[in-house]
């Protein structure tokens, strides 16, 4: 099978098409042909770093993938062979999603959403998941609740927005002036412009903050939030920082990182959201299997509105 490996760490450059053997399932797995892969910021990070070293040989990056299944392990019973899946397999450990066939665990992947075609159900899983278990399940974000969305324009962002709004609550976010027309249509209620206002200086009594900037946005938004609040980190285990949780609980505001998990349940409640018309992930551009590099270099730029999904079938 086709597929892209990272030649060392490094730069774009590193991405080769290389054609490996194709995996058959084991007990509990099942076997997808990728139609789709999201590309995400992880991706570019485990390029240039080798990310969190959980690699197998060759490593293949690529988590988020869309496809049908093709066969089906011992024992795996939710999928038959023919459905349509989508899914964030095996995440943090190697996924291979930039291939034309993935094998994982059958319950890290639900049935596509039918609203949805296989490029825009690859850019929903690991940027949904992200926002979902970062807003639904660490924060609870509740009906009436204010909601601080960093970078709402982003893959993660963009669906932040959708889901926020979906569970209630009133929502703001920075973003460019470019996107603001876009993300008002989205469902937020108020914007604020990064590159000419200070969102610290402007908003009191958010309840949620959902940073996915990282650096100092973790420290200027706990100005902003009300006491008892949420900080939710997602852009680096780091973060937000000793300083920055012991200032945060002395107001008893709660704070911490978030890494996102394979979730069946929440791949649910995601296309549940889908079907009845209030989620869409928007896709910035589209990139064949063979030009990962290409959609790497585009990605860190960091200017795109949504996810970059690679096209495999």
């Amino acid at each position: 099978m086709r597929a892209v490996v990272a030649d060392g760490w490094g730069g774009p450059e590193v991405l080769r098409e290389r054609d490996l053997p194709r995996p058959a399932p084991g007990p509990t797995e099942i076997a997808v042909a990728v139609h789709a892969a999201g590309v995400n910021p992880v991706d570019w990070f485990s390029r240039s770093t080798g990310g969190f070293g959980l690699w197998a040989e060759p490593p293949v990056i690529g988590w988020d993938v869309s496809g049908v299944v093709t066969a089906v392990g011992p024992g795996a019973s939710l999928h038959r062979v023919g459905d349509e899946v989508y899914g964030l397999p095996r995440f943090p450990h190697q996924a291979g999603a930039y291939a034309e066939v993935v094998v994982a665990p059958s319950r890290q992947f639900a049935p596509k959403p039918a609203a949805l075609s296989h490029v825009e159900a690859a850019a929903l899983p690991l940027a949904g998941l992200t926002a979902w278990q970062a807003l639904a399940e660490v924060a609870r974000v509740q009906p009436g609740q204010r909601v601080l969305v960093h970078a709402a324009g982003g893959g993660v962002g963009h669906i932040a927005v959708q889901l926020a709004k979906a569970l209630g609550a009133e929502v703001i976010g920075t973003a460019s002036a470019a996107k603001h027309a876009w993300l008002r249509e989205l469902g937020a209620d108020q914007l604020i412009d990064h590159a000419t206002s200070d969102f610290a200086a402007e908003l009191r009594d958010v309840d949620v903050v959902l940073d996915t900037r990282g650096g100092d946005y973790a420290a200027r938004s706990l100005d902003v939030l009300r006491d008892g609040g949420t900080l939710v980190s997602i852009n680096n285990p780091g973060e937000p920082g000793a300083e920055v949780a012991a200032a945060a609980a002395a107001r008893g505001i709660a704070t911490g990182f978030t890494l996102v998990e394979p979730d069946r349940h929440g791949l649910l409640e995601l296309a549940r959201l889908v079907e009845a018309g209030r989620l869409r992930p928007a896709i910035a551009a589209t990139f064949a299997l063979a030009e990962a590099g290409r959609a790497h270099q585009l990605g860190e730029q960091g200017r795109t509105a949504g996810k970059i999904v690679l096209t495999v079938r």
